[in-house]
């Protein structure tokens, strides 16, 4: 199939050609169709498939047949995402999707002055990319309206209940005009998600295109088995490999991605962190210096790296095993995308094997193990920490009136002695 087979218009045709798209990826096959008939949709599909131009180029092109009147313009569509860098990822797209019509749009997140974001809301723009922590807070200011929205969109839906943002978007529903058209993608769909959609969707179409939790078979995956104090080490000797531009690794914690970043620039690595404890400027800069391979490693926690969208990225590393299966699947998904070769290595300790464990259970599949490395496991049972024991608690029953006597006496002549 191609983009012509899709009914686009001549403005979108020749954007996604000057973007370098040859043939629409499975989800845009099957969604940009049902998009432009106006249905609600219902799209469950893995990071890296080409989920935001599925809905983009649709909304832009419906969008921009129907253009408002004089005046000011009007926010009527509405992208709301968890994270700011795909925030930012998303209207990166829009504007490049619609870089041959007159059609606005504009992003907005917190961690920054909003003063910018007003001007630019102020000015007028047809559609609205944010983030729902600021969206509600421009919105309880008075700066923002939602009442002439058209078409709504919930981006990485199971991310948003994950984040802890079910409650703001419950608060977004209620100032949405009944009657738009609706579109709500998710990489999972576990009940809470279709519960959530039946709360947003009318009589939704469902595109699915792959099994939901499966990774990409153009992703290589391989474990290494490693005590938890080598991972350093192990990570060194991986990055030795010249082979290896740049990558992408990921840690549980924001301390630890700070920890790792430190042990790589010691070892003359450049290499950047990027979470939720650094400045909104900071995630950036250090996402453009990965992007520009001025940084090596870009060092990153599972929340941040969501909305990370590099060309050609082609190495993933878990330097620790996430402890939702789920998140796996995220992590290596950012390689391999749109047809392209990754690899995923993954770093494996004695505690992590049941998380592992969950891991090819979900996937469906073994994750081949690399052994010849200069740093396997040897403790292959650790032992969590034991609280101490306490003994039996002595018998503290009262002395009978004799032998408190016979004790005071006792007590007496010691004291004089």
């Amino acid at each position: 199939m191609t983009f012509e087979a899709l009914n686009l218009d001549t403005p979108f045709l020749k954007a996604v050609k000057e973007e370098g798209y040859t043939d629409p990826t499975p989800i845009q096959a099957q969604s940009i169709p049902l998009v432009l008939q106006g249905k609600d949709l219902l799209g469950c599909a893995q990071t890296g498939t080409g989920k935001t131009a599925a809905f983009a180029i649709p909304i832009l092109q419906l969008l921009n047949k129907e253009k408002t009147a004089g005046g000011r313009r009007k926010i009527r569509s509405l992208i709301v995402t968890p994270t700011r860098e795909l925030a930012i990822q998303i209207e990166e797209s829009f504007v490049a999707y619609g870089r041959h019509t007159n059609l606005s749009c504009t992003v907005i997140f917190g961690g920054v002055n909003q003063n910018p974001q007003v001007k630019t809301l102020q000015r007028g723009v047809d559609i609205l990319v944010a983030t729902p922590g600021r969206l509600l807070d421009l919105m309880n200011q008075g700066f923002i309206s939602l009442k002439d929205i058209e078409i709504f969109v919930l981006d990485e839906a199971d991310r948003m209940l994950d984040m802890g943002f079910i409650h703001d978007v419950k608060k977004l529903l209620a100032a949405l005009p009944r009657k738009r058209q609706s579109l709500f993608f998710s990489a999972t769909m576990p009940p809470e998600i279709i519960k959530l959609s039946d709360t947003i969707l009318n009589n939704p179409s469902k595109v699915a295109v792959t099994p939901e939790s499966t990774t990409a078979e153009t992703v290589t995956q391989s474990v290494y088995f490693v005590d938890k104090g080598n991972k350093n080490s192990l990570l060194l000797h991986v990055l030795a490999n010249q082979k290896i531009k740049t990558a992408l690794v990921f840690t549980r914690t924001k301390h630890g991605a700070d920890k790792v970043v430190k042990v790589l620039n010691r070892s003359g690595i450049k290499a950047e962190a990027i979470h939720g404890n650094k400045a909104q400027n900071a995630r950036q800069r250090a996402l453009a210096n990965f992007k520009a391979q001025t940084t090596r490693v870009l060092v990153a926690t599972d929340i941040a790296a969501r909305g990370i969208d590099v060309d050609e990225l082609e190495y993933v590393i878990n330097f620790e095993i996430p402890n939702i299966a789920e998140t796996y699947v995220h992590r290596i998904g950012r390689t391999g995308r749109a047809g392209s070769d990754g690899t995923a290595y993954s770093f494996c300790d004695a505690i992590e094997k049941a998380y592992l464990k969950d891991i090819e259970k979900l996937i469906g599949q073994r994750i081949p193990v690399i052994s010849e490395h200069p740093f396997p496991l040897t403790d292959h049972n650790p032992e969590p920490p034991k609280q101490q024991q306490r003994g039996p608690r002595p018998n503290r029953q009262r002395p009978s009136p004799e032998k408190a006597k016979r004790n005071r006496a006792n007590k007496s002549r010691y004291e004089r002695s």
